[in-house]
């Protein structure tokens, strides 16, 4: 599914003057821009892959997802 591209469906921003990368649909801040937009991209991968598997287990254990 494609968005309209609204700012309420932001899913990551880049924050040059501050620094920062935050990857708004698992609330992650990372700071050091320059190395992410060079590849180091890490962080972001394990975090991204920790919230999925997160998830589907609150769907297989019938958790409730409050994020």
């Amino acid at each position: 599914m494609v968005g309209g591209g609204d700012r309420s469906e932001k899913i990551r921003t880049y924050n040059f003057p501050q620094d920062r990368l935050t990857d708004h649909r698992i609330g992650l801040d990372l700071s050091a821009l320059p190395r992410v937009m060079n590849g180091d991209i890490d962080r972001l991968i394990d975090a991204l892959v920790m919230a999925d598997q997160a998830e589907r287990l609150g769907t297989l254990t019938g958790g409730d997802d409050d994020r």
